[in-house]
C-alpha cells in the first residue's frame, strides 16, 4: 500500500479533539439547524422512535453530531428514536446517559495516530486502555476502542493527542510485519485485564485512501481489514475483536457482507457511514446498509451498530432514516 509521507495537519487531529473543537460552536449550531435541539433544553419535537424491532442494538457516535447538539439533547434524541447508547463520551459525562437509560458501547483510550505498532508507545496507550477499561467496568459498559496506529514514528509519546511533529521529519515507517508483531504482544500485556474486567477491547480499521479530515488516515497501519483480523487472530481472547466500520472496509476492501462473514465472531463493534463522502446513509451513496444489517443478525451479532455519519444536511433527518435503515 503507498501510503501518503506528508500527512496534512488537519488529519493530525483525533475524535476527542475534534469534540472538543465542535462543542464550542454547538449552541449556536443549534439554533440555526433545522429539527435541531434548543441550546441546553430538550429536542425542539420528541423524534419519531424509529428502532422498534431491536435485532439490531444502535448506537449514536457523539463526535459526529457534536456541532449540532450537545451531550443531553443527544442523549434524548437517542433515546427518543429507540437507540441504546451514545458512544465515545468521557466518563465524566456517562451520568447524563445513565439519565435517559443509555449506555456507552464504546469508550475512547489513545489516539489512532501514536498507537500499538510501535513499542514506544505500548505503554502509554495500555495506561489509556486499562483507565478506560475501569471505567466501563465500573459503569457496566462494554467495550474499549484501540487503534494500529500510524507506520511513521511520530516522535515521543505526548500523552496520546495528535501530534505536533511535522512527520516529514520522523523517522522512517515501520515494517508493517513488525508493526503487525508490535501490536499483537502489546495487545497481551492487556488483554487480561480486560478478560478479568468483563471488558472487550476492540481494534478498529480505518481507511488510508480518503485525504479529508476525519474521512480518511494516510498514513494508518491497519488500512486493511486481514491485516487486522490477523492481529485480533494471533491475540487470541474472546475479549479481544475488531471494530468492523462499513465505511473504512468498503473503501479499502470492499465485498462488506462477505467480509463480515469472514471475522465471524471477531467482531465485537460495527460503525456505519455512507461513501463516498462519509454523509447520511442515503440513496446519494453507494453501500446498501439493511443488508448487510440483515447479515449481522444471520452471523448471531451480539454488539452495536454505532451511527458514525457526518451530517451533510438536518442531523435529524439523517439520524432517523438512518437508525430506520439499520432496524431490519
Amino acid at each position: 500500500m503507498n501510503h501518503s509521507h506528508q500527512l496534512p495537519r488537519a488529519l493530525q487531529i483525533d475524535r476527542r479533539r475534534v469534540l472538543q473543537l465542535s462543542l464550542g460552536a454547538a449552541a449556536a449550531a443549534c439554533a440555526a439547524t433545522p429539527g435541531a435541539a434548543q441550546p441546553g433544553g430538550q429536542p425542539e419535537a420528541s423524534p419519531t422512535r424509529q428502532a422498534v424491532r431491536g435485532r439490531i442494538r444502535q448506537s449514536i457516535v457523539n463526535w459526529c453530531f457534536a456541532k449540532h447538539w450537545n451531550l443531553e439533547q443527544t442523549a434524548a434524541i437517542a433515546a427518543g428514536l429507540g437507540c441504546q447508547s451514545v458512544e465515545l463520551v468521557s466518563p465524566s459525562e456517562w451520568q447524563v446517559l445513565k439519565k435517559y437509560g443509555l449506555v456507552c458501547a464504546l469508550a475512547g483510550s489513545h489516539s489512532f495516530v501514536q498507537g500499538m505498532n510501535h513499542v514506544k508507545y505500548h505503554e502509554g496507550c495500555i495506561e489509556r486502555m486499562r483507565r478506560s477499561i475501569d471505567a466501563c467496568a465500573d459503569a457496566g459498559f462494554p467495550a474499549v476502542i484501540t487503534f494500529t496506529g500510524f507506520a511513521q514514528d511520530t516522535g515521543p509519546w505526548n500523552g496520546g493527542n495528535a501530534p505536533a511533529i511535522d512527520p516529514a521529519q520522523a523517522a522512517q515507517s515501520i515494517d508493517p510485519d513488525e508493526g503487525l508483531r508490535n501490536c499483537v504482544a502489546g495487545y497481551k500485556k492487556v488483554v487480561g485485564y480486560a478478560e478479568a474486567k468483563g471488558v472487550n477491547i476492540s481494534l478498529e480499521m480505518l481507511n488510508s485512501r480518503v485525504n479529508e479530515t476525519m474521512k480518511g488516515h494516510p498514513g494508518y497501519q491497519g488500512d486493511h481489514l486481514d491485516y487486522c483480523l490477523e492481529i485480533a487472530k494471533q491475540v487470541g481472547s474472546p475479549r479481544f475483536g475488531l471494530l468492523f466500520d462499513i465505511y473504512h472496509v468498503q473503501i479499502m476492501d470492499g465485498d462488506v457482507i462477505r467480509r463480515l462473514r469472514q471475522c465471524g465472531e471477531l467482531v465485537n463493534h460495527v460503525h456505519t457511514a455512507g461513501n463516498p463522502g462519509r454523509g447520511e446513509l442515503d440513496d446519494q451513496q453507494e453501500i446498501n446498509y439493511p443488508p448487510i444489517m440483515r447479515a449481522l443478525t444471520e452471523m448471531g451479532y451480539q454488539g452495536f451498530v454505532g451511527q458514525e455519519f457526518i451530517p451533510t444536511r438536518d442531523p435529524l433527518e439523517g439520524l432517523s432514516q438512518a437508525v430506520r435503515l439499520c432496524d431490519v
